[in-house]
This record gives C-alpha cells, sequence and structure tokens, in this order.
C-alpha cells in the first residue's frame, strides 16, 4: 500500500497552517499509564511524558531480560518515528520491530504525534519552529528519549533515531540537533533537513527533491551515521531527497575531517525479488559513516515491512534488520557529542 502524494498535501501538510499555533498553545490532554500486557515475554504499553507545555503520548516495548546475555547490562534503545495517518501500534507491528528487538534484547520507543499538534498526526518537519535544538517537537521528542533512557536502564552510547516519510524528516532533524543524544540515524522515505521552511517549499521538496545544498542543512560540524532507505518509483517524496541526505552526512563529516568518503556499491535483492543498489560510506579509518539503500521500482511505504501496519512493502528488503545491524555497529565513541549542548 503507498500514500499518494496528494493524500500527504491534503492530509499532513494543509492543516499546519491552521493548526501549528493551536499546537504550540496548550499540551494534548495526558494520558495515563496503562497496565503493560505481554508481548512474547516482553511488554508493550502507553504512557504520555509532559515537556515545556507540550504533552505527547507513547508506546515503549521492553524485551525480557533473559534476552540479554548479561541481564544488568544497559540496553541499546531505538526511538521510532511513524508516518502520517499512522500511530505507534500501527507503525509497531508494520516494521515488525519489537520481534527483532526481543530477540536482541533492545528497548523500543514510538513516540506518537497527536491530532491536536497537526491533524493527520504527521510531524511538523516542514516549520521552522520544529526545526532546532532546543525548541518545538526535536526537543520534546530528545525530552523524552532522555527520560526513557535513565528510566529503564538503557546504554546511552547506544540510542538511535529512525522514521518513516514525515517520522524520517524529524529523524534527521532530531538526530542533527542532538548528535549527543542519538548515535545513528534511519531514515525511509524522508527528506533531509532544512528541505523546507514553509508550505510552499515543502511542496516542491516532496515533488522535486530538496534544493538544499549538500551539507547546507548541517547544523553542527559532523553528524551521527545514517542509514537511508528510498524508493526510485516513488510517488510522494521525490527519491533524490535520500541521496541529499546522504550527501548532507557526508559533507558535514568531511568538513570535519579534512578526507572524503570510500565509496562501495553492491547490487541485490530481496528474497521476493525485489532489487536495491547499496552504497556504502566509509572513513579512513573503515568506519562505516552512511548507507544508501536505492529501492528499485519501490513506492512510499517501508520495505519489508508487515502487511499487518499501513504503508508496508512486503516483497522488499527488511529495513528493520537492516537499521538494527548498522545502528548496533554504531555505538557513540566517547566524546563524540560535537560540542552539543543542552
Amino acid at each position: 500500500m503507498s500514500l499518494h502524494f496528494q493524500d500527504l498535501i491534503t492530509g499532513a501538510l494543509w492543516p499546519w497552517t491552521i493548526q501549528f499555533f493551536d499546537a504550540a498553545g496548550g499540551a494534548a490532554p495526558a494520558n495515563p499509564l496503562r497496565e503493560p500486557h505481554e508481548l512474547g515475554g516482553g511488554s508493550f504499553f502507553e504512557d504520555s511524558l509532559s515537556h515545556e507545555g507540550y504533552s505527547m503520548r507513547y508506546k515503549l516495548y521492553l524485551p525480557p531480560t533473559q534476552a540479554l546475555a548479561n541481564a544488568r547490562a544497559a540496553r541499546p534503545m531505538v526511538v521510532m518515528l511513524h508516518g502520517a495517518m499512522q500511530g505507534a501500534a500501527d507503525f509497531a507491528a508494520g516494521t515488525g520491530m519489537n520481534a527483532l528487538a526481543r530477540e536482541l534484547g533492545i528497548v523500543v520507543l514510538y513516540p506518537e504525534q497527536s491530532q491536536h499538534a497537526n491533524a493527520q498526526r504527521c510531524w511538523n518537519w516542514f516549520d521552522p519552529g520544529h526545526q532546532a535544538r532546543g525548541h518545538g517537537e526535536p526537543a520534546v521528542l530528545a525530552a523524552l528519549t532522555r527520560s526513557i533512557a535513565t528510566e529503564h536502564h538503557v546504554d546511552p552510547e547506544r540510542v538511535y533515531v529512525a522514521g518513516l516519510s514525515a517520522g524520517g524528516a524529524m529523524a534527521d532533524i532530531v538526530g542533527n540537533c542532538y548528535p549527543d543524544v542519538f548515535a545513528g540515524v534511519g531514515v525511509h522515505s524522508g527528506l533531509p533537513t532544512g528541505a523546507a521552511t514553509d508550505f510552499m517549499t515543502a511542496l516542491s521538496a516532496m515533488r522535486s527533491g530538496s534544493v538544499v545544498a549538500a551539507g547546507g542543512s548541517t547544523v553542527r560540524a559532523s553528524r551521527p551515521p545514517t542509514i537511508v532507505f528510498h524508493g526510485d518509483a516513488d510517488p510522494t517524496v521525490h527519491a533524490s531527497n535520500g541521496k541529499a541526505l546522504v550527501d548532507a552526512v557526508l559533507c558535514a563529516n568531511r568538513a570535519a575531517t579534512g578526507t572524503a568518503p570510500t565509496a562501495r556499491i553492491v547490487e541485490g535483492c530481496s528474497n521476493e525479488g525485489q532489487r536495491y543498489t547499496r552504497t556504502i560510506y566509509s572513513d579512513v579509518g573503515g568506519r562505516c559513516m552512511a548507507e544508501h539503500w536505492l529501492l528499485r521500482g519501490a513506492r512510499h511505504a517501508w520495505s519489508g515491512g508487515s502487511p499487518r501496519g499501513s504503508y508496508t512493502n512486503p516483497a522488499g528488503v527488511d529495513a528493520s534488520t537492516e537499521m538494527l545491524r548498522f545502528f548496533l555497529a554504531q555505538p557513540r565513541r566517547e566524546g563524540e557529542d560535537n560540542g552539543a549542548t543542552t
């Protein structure tokens, strides 16, 4: 199932023009803690967090302690940001992330955009009020991530953020703004930080690609390792946005290190036969800085996802598995907060 361009424009972007100021003026009602229910030995429950006038609901998956070789060891965590017209439960079902996390002992946090903030529950990636550190949705997401990490014994060096579509665009913003919180970023069918500053530039970036120059969206000297998936037949968000995301990461890190990355290209296909081109970019020390998966013939949907969730492409390569593989190989090294401040 794919989300058509007109659906996202009329449902996800237009409401911003009439609802953003309402969202800034008041918080959505708090959602009381519900009893966690068991999920294959782990638990999946919902709660909410209030932060500086915002209230955000979320779902949280906690794996069974026996999933860790050492039950006292701190666990990795992945923050998953859903797309427009989705919710936390839908996104969890479609990506299948909880089942993978159960096996690997990973905490998974699913923040949920409210209809109060956006009528179609789209993260407000295209609004300057939600594109900077210490402001709007990035600040709330960072605060929520820190709170969950502290409460549930998460390793602060192994916290990652990923998202689909509008969630992917916001994941890039959050990772860019908070490299001291997130050690890696995953973007599926999204757009780069700085791709839009208002309604009209959002439409243009989605339709034709971002006009942000490589590195022009970078707000810090370097950026977290980033993995990008994008279908080359995506009718909703132009595939050139995926390349722009990777270029921004490479440009920032090249500026920080003074060296150009090396690229290795791998052609392959999923078990169901859908082809892809995977480009791996590494620094002079061999550390992977970015991966770009160009999904041949794929539209606007999570690759390898389950039909139990919306906007998934079950025939594609398993993006969830590949993201976790990429993330777990990328713990933040000591001192890699890029000078970020609270």
